[in-house]
């Protein structure tokens, strides 16, 4: 995927900042891409980048129009279209990681033709998955688990796969989310996938490899979610992990959009590995990645020693401390050739 940079982050008016995820994950892991930011009223969110409008952004080198959002269903609303029309009839492309296409918005779909912009919809697959297959592949894999949908699996991931490369693995990151492949620039948005291919998605996305090289792939959704676990069991099976780190936010009591309450990292983990042996028998917890954004120094380092005493494995808020000992742990467990 190649998109024209710099990129103008359209945040909308949503109403918190886990609704603009996807541009914030692309600007704290691609920041030299991100020009500035362009804000409706009542936008609950913020980047901290300079604040420009299309015309502004035009004239400073902006080159794509990013819908940065995030929402249930990833539906595109009718007040927002305006925007993206006035961007593309100043010369610019347009991306969006919605479920809904651009191409499908009529005044969008002129605009475009109008103007040659490029619409780009990050959550199109762009190819056809053969099912599921379950056959044992070489190489590893470890996938990031959740107890509820924005927790941190990505960071978790991406943050992995730097301390595994600097520790001396071989890794590479697997995008599974729009925000991710805007960053990696390549994945497949496992969300829109027809149900039947979700595990043979996730198979091709990770396929045979060196017997030392190591999958790191972004998880999505949680076993535990009512509205999409079918995802995250389909990744499962599909990525066959040798090891599986769980993601956690310490100051929630529900999941995020329904009133279903948080399941424990226990429960998480054990459910993790029940459903994982039908595509690995050997699938095993290697760590717990804390989200302690919301906690002060003291009361992050009691939840991280209070977890990994609990657990009997390390645990590390990826941003505000690294993986290092997560990563010691993979060293461990998994001797390398």
């Amino acid at each position: 995927m190649i998109l024209k940079t710099p990129y103008l982050m359209f945040l909308g008016d949503v109403p918190d900042a886990l609704a603009a995820k996807t541009a914030q994950g692309v600007v704290d892991w691609r920041r030299e891409q991100c020009l500035a930011q362009l804000r409706l009223p009542g936008c609950g969110a913020d980047l901290g980048l300079p604040e420009m409008g299309v015309a502004e952004a035009v004239a400073a080198g902006a080159k794509t129009l990013v819908v940065g959002v995030v929402n249930a269903g990833g539906v595109l609303p009718d007040h927002w279209i305006a925007t993206i029309v006035e961007a593309l009839e100043a010369g610019m492309d347009v991306a969006s990681g919605l479920h809904v296409r651009l191409r499908s918005l009529p005044a969008v779909a002129a605009a475009a033709d109008r103007t040659g912009g490029q619409l780009v919809d990050i959550r199109e697959p762009g190819r056809s998955f053969p099912t599921g297959k379950g056959v044992k592949r070489t190489g590893k894999r470890l996938l990031a688990v959740g107890t509820d949908c924005s927790v941190g699996k990505k960071y978790a991931a991406l943050c992995l796969e730097r301390d595994m490369r600097a520790a001396g693995f071989d890794a590479d990151f697997r995008a599974t989310g729009q925000t991710g492949i805007l960053i990696s620039g390549r994945g497949v948005p496992l969300d829109a996938v027809v149900a039947d291919f979700i595990a043979g998605a996730a198979e091709w996305l990770t396929p045979d490899a060196a017997a030392d090289h190591w999958d790191v792939v972004e998880g999505q959704g949680s076993l535990f979610h009512p509205s999409f676990a079918g995802v995250t069991l389909g990744l499962l099976h599909g990525t066959q992990p040798d090891a599986f780190v769980v993601c956690h936010e310490p100051t929630r009591t529900k999941m995020r959009g329904v009133e279903t309450p948080l399941p424990t990292i226990r429960q998480v983990m054990d459910a993790t590995v029940l459903l994982g042996r039908l595509t690995n028998p050997d699938i095993r917890c290697v760590g717990i990645c804390i989200n302690t954004a919301k906690l002060g120094e003291d009361e992050a380092r009691a939840c991280l020693e209070a977890a990994s005493a609990e657990h009997g494995l390390p645990a590390s808020d990826p941003i505000r401390y690294g993986t290092r000992p997560i990563v010691e742990e993979v060293g461990r467990v998994f001797a390398r050739p």
